[in-house]
């Protein structure tokens, strides 16, 4: 499965790519590996040609064509693009890969896309990560230095024109990925859907931080190990990994956007916005949003809408319940604690929200009077206690009822067998054969003792009682359920108002 990467540099040192193609370097420093003389190693194999430079090295061709067409002269203009094709590891073995079928394939594809600007093209037999993949890089100078036939994929003067500077546009990069996926077709190569993206985008930046990450913690848990303690992390994860794990999971949670946004801000204070069309996230701590198109495509506003539209669907419609009230964020503290400006902005929303609930709610109930809200309070309070006495009583006298009825039954069930032993022959084997039934004979003779019980009530009046206590239980459990629900609701809409107005005096005080 052929794959296909973009960097763009800002280097003006055009020897320093040469150098990177032809000789070793470290692949977390960058630096070149020095031999015991001090001097570069060359790479153990690597195939390298040249073109548009004619009878210059690739270097002084880009030089030239700066100089002749005034051009790449800021320090943040783009000197050289990179591409990369990297073959299936499996190629070499499976469809007879070569270096030299490679590196052809790299000139091909440089002098069909690149024409007109001095192009360098090396092949390399593996990878750094050491996969076995042969792959193909194709550096190129910014600036063409001769017009080419216009094709239908260029779309602005500057893909045609001699001395304009080649553009790495989203069109340009669909036309090469469609044109490396025809590549492989044609020679017979493993090959993958590259038009349809990834699920999660990792850049180079990202890549190299992981493989840094991942060394560092390396090391560190081998030193925990050698001290006899046990390792904490074994994988490395980067900012964005984090924040697609975070991410994940909430939204296979969620049911609407806002209820997506809301988790996020609350479990991790995460930020998402939406701007034109496109999602980005804020994690806490940062300062700058990250774009869903850099996590992956899982990320992004369409697939996001879909799986909460698909969460919406799968979940079981209840009937609406009322709404708790939410008590009010110390925002302060928040703060203090270290959550972002995201954090504040969503909790002062959140506060608002709040607060006006309460006002609703104090109104359809006309407390708005604190007096009255007090005495309502106390009311409540009195009918949950005097609920709950009730429920805990008619509970006890249930789990009596329910004790009794399963003593009598089994009284009743083993009275012949305790009846029988006294005439048996053998006792003591009649006693083991028939031991259980005597056991709960004598419990239950027991009970009747311990509670003075001469005659015993017959199962059926036990049964009849036990359903009216049930049935006295959840009547009063309901209005104790009622009274404990408003109750709450009141005490904590008292808070939410005292809170609200002891964050205003301070307010109104620096005004």
């Amino acid at each position: 499965m052929a794959t296909l990467k973009h960097i763009a540099s800002k280097n003006s040192d055009y020897t320093a790519i040469e150098a990177y193609l032809v000789y070793q370097h470290d692949e977390f420093s960058g630096k070149v590996i020095l031999d015991e003389q001090g001097r570069p190693m060359l790479r153990d194999s690597y195939l390298i040609d040249t073109l548009e430079c004619g009878d210059f090295s690739f270097a002084t061709a880009c030089l030239l064509a700066n100089r002749k067409y005034g051009k790449n002269t800021q320090r943040d203009d783009i000197k050289s693009h990179q591409y990369i094709i990297s073959f299936d590891p499996r190629d070499a073995a499976d469809n007879g890969l070569t270096m030299e079928k490679a590196q052809a394939l790299g000139l091909k594809f440089c002098e069909e896309n690149f024409s007109g600007h001095p192009a360098i093209v090396c092949t390399h037999p593996d990878g750094h990560n050491h996969s076995g993949n042969i792959h193909v890089h194709i550096v190129i100078g910014s600036i063409r230095t001769r017009e080419v036939e216009r094709k239908p994929y260029m779309q602005k003067p500057r893909d045609w024109r001699e001395g304009m500077k080649h553009s790495s546009t989203a069109q340009t990069m669909r036309h090469l990925r469609v044109e490396v996926m025809e590549l492989c077709e044609g020679a017979g190569l493993y090959q993958i859907d590259l038009l349809n993206g990834s699920k999660e985008r990792v850049s180079e930046a990202e890549y190299w931080a992981r493989r840094r990450g991942q060394l560092k913690l390396d090391r560190e848990n081998a030193a925990l190990t050698a001290a006899g303690q046990p390792p904490q992390q074994k994988k490395f994860e980067t900012v964005k990994d984090t924040l697609r794990k975070q991410i994940s999971s909430v939204l296979y949670r969620a049911v609407s956007f806002e209820d997506f946004s809301d988790r996020l801000m609350q479990q991790y204070g995460i930020a998402v916005k939406e701007s034109r069309g496109q999602l980005s996230y804020l994690p806490a701590g940062r300062a700058k949003f990250i774009r869903a198109k850099h996590l992956g495509d899982k990320f992004d506003k369409t697939a996001v809408l879909a799986t909460l539209q698909a969460n919406a669907e799968r979940k079981p419609k209840v009937q609406s319940k009322p709404t708790n009230l939410a008590k009010l964020i110390d925002i302060q503290a928040k703060l203090t604690e270290g959550k972002g400006i995201g954090y504040e902005c969503w909790a002062k929303k959140f506060n608002l929200k709040a607060m006006s609930q309460t006002l609703i709610l104090l109104q359809e109930k006309d407390l708005l009077n604190e007096d009255d809200l007090n005495q309502r309070i106390a009311e409540l309070e009195t009918k949950y206690h005097d609920s709950l006495a009730v429920v805990k009583d008619l509970e006890g006298r249930m789990k009596a009822n329910k004790e009794l009825r399963y003593h009598v039954t089994a009284y009743a069930n083993a009275k012949s067998v305790a009846q029988q032993l006294k005439t048996a022959k053998r006792p003591a084997v009649f006693e083991e054969q028939h031991r259980a039934e005597l056991t709960a004979y004598r419990a239950a003779a027991a009970y009747f003792k311990a509670n003075n019980l001469t005659k015993l009530p017959s199962p059926k009046k036990l049964e009849a009682e036990y359903a009216q206590l049930a049935s006295e239980k959840a009547t009063f459990y309901e209005q104790y359920k009622e009274a404990k629900e408003e109750l709450l609701k009141l005490k904590t809409a008292k808070q939410i108002v005292a809170s609200f107005f002891r964050e205003e005096e301070p307010a109104q005080q620096e005004r």
